[in-house]
Order: C-alpha cells, then sequence, then structure tokens
C-alpha cells in the first residue's frame, strides 16, 4: 500500500466536483488513483468489485443519496473506509453517517486538497488499525488459555472464548463485573500482594486457586502484566490464567504413592522380622495345648494363642499395605459379598444409620479373594459409622464401568479396561483436607487412643491394588465422605468352594524343613512328629540339598523358607528339582517379593504357607500336597500372582 498509488472511488453526479477532485489529487502527484461514477447503480457495481481503496460518496444522487449508498455497501460486504461529502453542513446527517460505519464526513465548501488527503489517509490507517485488532482477537480467542484484561480495581474489560470456556461466563456477563467477586469465593490475601507485585514490577505470576460458573474448585497458573498508558501511567492488567487443575492433581497422586511406597518398604521390613518371631510362638502354643492338660494350663494357653494369632493377623494388615496380599482368587460376584454386609451392619450398627443398598443384577463378576473383598468394605462401613455419631445414611453400591483414555490422564493408578465400581458413602462429618493426603497411612488415625489402630484404610488401599485396582475418595466437611474402589472385571462364571477343617495326621512321612531361623526348625519339627510325621531340618540351602541327597527316596516333602543366607528359596528348589524333578515343595515366606515368588510358581510349585502359620495349616498344606485329590483349604494353595 505504501508504494502503491491509493485507489479511490468518487461518486458524484456534479462533473465540476470530480475536476475539482481530479486536480487535488493530481497536486499529490503519484499518490492516488481516482475513477469516477455519477450514479447508484454505478457506484453499487463498481463498489462489488472491490477495486478500491476508499470510497468519496456525495450525499445528493439524484434521487437517492450517499448515505443509502453506504448502508448498501456495507450490507453487502464492503470493508473498504467511506467518506461522506455534503454540500453543506448538516448535523443530522453526519451523526447518521458515522452510525451507519463511514470513516469520516466532510462539508463540500470546506474541503482542501490537504483536508482530503488528511482524511483518506486517516481513515485508512483506522482501518488497519482496526483489523489487526480483529485479528489479534480472533487469536486471543483461539487460544486455549483464559485471557482476560482486567482495570485495577479487577474490573473485567475484555473475556476470550478461552476464558468463556474455563469458568463457564460469556463475555457480556464477565465484562463489567470484578474479576475479586467472581473467580473466588473467598479473595485471598495473595490477590493483594500479587497486586502490589505487578504495580512494582511490570509482572506477577503464580498459582490461583479459583472456582468455575458452576462452582467447581479449579487450579490455574496465572501470569499478570502490566498494562500502561501512553504517559506511562498504570491503566490495566493483561491476565493470562492456565488450567492446571489435572496436572495438580497427578502430582499429589504421585507424590502420594511415593510416600506409600516409602512406608511400604519400612513396613514389610518389620512385618518379615515379627512373623519370623511370631511363628515358633503360635506354633509352641499349640503344641502345649495338646500336651499340657491341667487347669492353670488350659486357661492360660488360649490366652496365648489368640494372642499370638491377633498378632499376625496385624502382621497381615502391614502387609497387605506393603505389598498386597494375594490370598485364594477365585471368580467373585460381589452382590453376595455385599449382601452379608448388608446383614452385618443392619444387626450391629446403631438403628440411627439407615443402610441403603444398589446393586444391579447385571453386576460384572471379578477374579478376587472374598475374605480380602469383605475386609475392605467391613473396614470402611466401620469408619462410616463412626463418622456418623448422631446417625445419618450409609450407602453401599456397586455399578459396572468402562474406563476410557481420557479418564486414566487424570487418575495415575487407573488402566483402560471394565471395571467394578464398589462405593461406600456416608454422610457423617467429612474428612478435613489436611487430613486427606495421609489416610492411607498405616498407624495413621484420627480417632482416640484405643479407638483405632490406623491400619484399616491401609490395608484397604493394600488390597485393592494387589487386585489389580484403585481408589478414588471424596470427602465435603459436614457432608460426609465416599470411598471408589475400582476392581477389574473379568468374564467368567462365579465358583464357589468349601473350606475343608479337617486336621489330617501323618503315616511316618519324612519331611525336610529348611529354615535358617532355629525356633521356627524346631516348633516346626516338634508339630510334625507330634501328628506322625518324621521330620528332617536344614538352617539352609546348601545344608538341604546335602540332606536331600541322603534322604532322597524317603523324604515326602520339602518344607523350604523363600528368604535364606547362603543359598535362598527358590535357588534351592531348583537345585531340588534338578536332583528329583517330582519332588514335592512347599514354600514358606513372612515376606516374599513378587518376583522370586513368581519364579517359584513357574518352577511348579503349587503350595505356599505364609508365616506364622497355625499347625492346621501345616497339617492342611502337606495332606494336600501328598493327596492331591483331596479338596484342601484355601490356605494351602499358592496365591495367583498378578
Amino acid at each position: 500500500m505504501d508504494n502503491q498509488p491509493i485507489r479511490v472511488l468518487l461518486v458524484d453526479d456534479d462533473e465540476d466536483d470530480y475536476i475539482l477532485t481530479r486536480d487535488w489529487f493530481l497536486d499529490q502527484g503519484n499518490s492516488f488513483d481516482l475513477e469516477w461514477v455519477t450514479s447508484y447503480n454505478a457506484a453499487l457495481a463498481a463498489i462489488a468489485q472491490n477495486r478500491h481503496d476508499v470510497y468519496l460518496l456525495d450525499y445528493r444522487l439524484g434521487d437517492r443519496n450517499g448515505l443509502e449508498l453506504l448502508r448498501a455497501a456495507m450490507k453487502a460486504g464492503c470493508t473498504a473506509p467511506m467518506i461522506l461529502l455534503t454540500g453543506q453542513g448538516d448535523h443530522e446527517i453526519d451523526v447518521e453517517a458515522m452510525k451507519a460505519g463511514a470513516a469520516d464526513y466532510l462539508e463540500k465548501s470546506q474541503i482542501t486538497a490537504y483536508a482530503l488527503e488528511r482524511s483518506i489517509r486517516y481513515a485508512l490507517e483506522r482501518k488497519r488499525t482496526e483489523q489487526k485488532i480483529r485479528e489479534q482477537a480472533a487469536l486471543l480467542d483461539v487460544a486455549t488459555d483464559a485471557i482476560s484484561v482486567q482495570a485495577l480495581d479487577s474490573t473485567i474489560l475484555f473475556w476470550n472464548k478461552g476464558a468463556e470456556r474455563l469458568y463457564g461466563w460469556t463475555a457480556p456477563t464477565a465484562i463489567g463485573k470484578k474479576a475479586s467477586e467472581l473467580l473466588y469465593l473467598d479473595v485471598p490475601t495473595q490477590l493483594a500482594i500479587a497486586q502490589k507485585i505487578v504495580l512494582a514490577q511490570g509482572e506477577w505470576r503464580g498459582q490461583l486457586s479459583q472456582v468455575t460458573q458452576t462452582g467447581a474448585e479449579i487450579i490455574v497458573e496465572s501470569r499478570w502484566t502490566l498494562v500502561r498508558d501512553e504517559q506511562g501511567q498504570p491503566k490495566s492488567i493483561l491476565v493470562v490464567n492456565t488450567d492446571i487443575t489435572e496436572k495438580k492433581q497427578l502430582e499429589a497422586q504421585f507424590l502420594r504413592a511415593q510416600r506409600m511406597e516409602s512406608l511400604g518398604t519400612l513396613a514389610s521390613g518389620i512385618a518379615h522380622d515379627l512373623n519370623n518371631i511370631l511363628a515358633p510362638i503360635l506354633m509352641t502354643a499349640q503344641l502345649l495345648e495338646t500336651q499340657l492338660h491341667d487347669e492353670r494350663s488350659q486357661r492360660l494357653l488360649p490366652i496365648l494363642v489368640t494372642n499370638a494369632k491377633r498378632g499376625a493377623a496385624l502382621v497381615k494388615q502391614v502387609l497387605s499395605f506393603a505389598k498386597g496380599l494375594e490370598g485364594k482368587r477365585s471368580v467373585l460376584q460381589l452382590r453376595h459379598i455385599i449382601s452379608e454386609i448388608k446383614q452385618i451392619t443392619k444387626e450391629t450398627f446403631p438403628k440411627s444409620i439407615e443402610i441403603c443398598i444398589d446393586v444391579p443384577q447385571s453386576l460384572w463378576t471379578v477374579s478376587g479373594d472374598a475374605t480380602q473383598l469383605h475386609q475392605v468394605l467391613m473396614n470402611l462401613c466401620v469408619n462410616a459409622r463412626d463418622a456418623m455419631q448422631e446417625g445419618g445414611t450409609l450407602t453401599i453400591s456397586a455399578q459396572n464401568l468402562e474406563v476410557d483414555q481420557s479418564y486414566v490422564r487424570k487418575h495415575l493408578d487407573a488402566k483402560v479396561g471394565s471395571y467394578v465400581v464398589l462405593t461406600v458413602a456416608d454422610t457423617g462429618c467429612g474428612i478435613p483436607p489436611e487430613v486427606m493426603d495421609r489416610i492411607f497411612e498405616p498407624f495413621f488415625t484420627t480417632k482416640g487412643i484405643g479407638k483405632g489402630t490406623g491400619l484399616g484404610l491401609s490395608t484397604v488401599i493394600g488390597i485393592v491394588k494387589s487386585h489389580g485396582g484403585f481408589i478414588n475418595v471424596e470427602s465435603e466437611i459436614g457432608k460426609g465422605t465416599q470411598f471408589q474402589m475400582y476392581l477389574p472385571a473379568v468374564e467368567a462364571v462365579e465358583t464357589l468352594e468349601v473350606e475343608d477343617l479337617e486336621l489330617p495326621q501323618g503315616h511316618g512321612e519324612l519331611i525336610l524343613v529348611v529354615d535358617d531361623e532355629a525356633p521356627i526348625r524346631e516348633t516346626t519339627k516338634t508339630s510334625l512328629e507330634t501328628y506322625n510325621y518324621r521330620a528332617v531340618t536344614a538352617s539352609n540351602g546348601i545344608e538341604a540339598v546335602a540332606l536331600y541327597a541322603e534322604y532322597r527316596d524317603e523324604v515326602s516333602v520339602v518344607i523350604t523358607d523363600m528368604l535364606m543366607p547362603a543359598m535362598d528359596g527358590p535357588t534351592t528348589i531348583r537345585t531340588l528339582q534338578k536332583m528329583n524333578p517330582m519332588v514335592k515343595v512347599i514354600a514358606v515366606s513372612g515376606l516374599a517379593s513378587k518376583d522370586k515368588m513368581n519364579t517359584v510358581a513357574a518352577a511348579g510349585v503349587k503350595s505356599f504357607l505364609s508365616k506364622p502359620f497355625t499347625t492346621q495349616e501345616l497339617l492342611q498344606t502337606i495332606d494336600g500336597i501328598l493327596h492331591p485329590n483331596k479338596r484342601v483349604s484355601s490356605t494351602t494353595q499358592l496365591p495367583t500372582l498378578l
């Protein structure tokens, strides 16, 4: 445009006016290229060709006028500036011309070459500026960020499409409102600090917690830039907000997972040592029960056995948090477990608590341990009861759900697939936000002394994770809490098994017991001999291999610990299998890693005992491996390792 002449179309039915205008432009050299038409219709036809940069319209055009022509051209889509010319000044025509979109209004008697040139150039410059503003506004509307311009008192002056999408308020609704009132339930002190910094330094950046039109809480990364007027004085603030709510949620989940993993490593180490301590105590107490028949012993020994079992149960809870208890997996229909929980809660919970159950008949099945999932629901129901001291509603529901990729992006532990979602919701006191991040930590509890171990929720998350699932928690103070457990669904038919509780006797079979803990070796040996087995013991894998070579033709079963010095359990098993591929092995551990247990399972080992085990569990496991066609209890099967 700067190097080319400005193309002007003059619409005027007076030839003298054309000649005068032509001469003015000729005085400007080659700056203008003038074309002339004399009628309304000829002007419309020329304007439709869009060949000119600016139009000069005479007001009087026979039986029509320039104002009508201007409106018709604008309606037809003409974007070039139009300047209206008149023979005499008329304020009303001037106002109407400006309303219709005229770039300027000039009175012919006062027009000079300079005035005309200035009006044309100003009109073109305004048009270019308006076009640039429109382009910039279009770019702002395309931006995914929420962009606004706010006066120094936080009044919203500009609101782009990104802001409409993020917050829900349209531009006409938001403009004129104060951002401090529109985007916050309670105005944070951080806003005043940000205002001071941006006025002093020209910019500010930080994270803000805001609300949308629907009341949803979001977190934004906010960048403020100070806008100054022509005199350099602060005029307004350009605010660019990026929604980072999903990112912050994932960060919180990741940090929580890291903390839980660290706690789990610590807890599992302690649990392993405690299992090795409890195992001989429990077995010795049970042996003494069969040998001591005086009244005092018969009164005290059951107390010892009961408390040893309680200690073992407590350790298993820690392990379920740390590594996840695999248990015996079978195809389950959760309706049955929920039905049992419903009966228990209705009979034992206060009458002030209403129990509501919502389970569809078409609920999918899951692969899991019924006892563990029963424990999960029971723990959550007890917590819900404790949260409703004044009564309320406890709701247990289940539904089928397909988890897609968009859901996975928002939840660290989720995977795409089919899930059965178990929900336990209460209308109790709710969980404070400052406590929420710690509720799954072992031994963390908000209950009073003697009212909770702090292992309930850590057990819940351990069991759910061991089943390949994950948990979501939502809570609001004074309104209640909702736990949602997502368990992978399977396509299979539910199977029900009856546990055989008969205590079998041996028939003189020789059992090789391998454990680096002397008390466990001795108590296991004594228990076996008490029930008509023979036993030899080894303190590590190397001794076990030597003894097996000596008694190979006599040894019926090898019971070996997984974690031992010199030669661990998996290595011992592989060595024994090289000596005798048909060797029968029972794997034992107080804490076995999944990698080692998978190795054992791959080697063909079918039976596993978790320390501390009872004499009954020991005998039933041995009987099961010696007589595989008999039904055995759930404790004798090697768990499915996912």
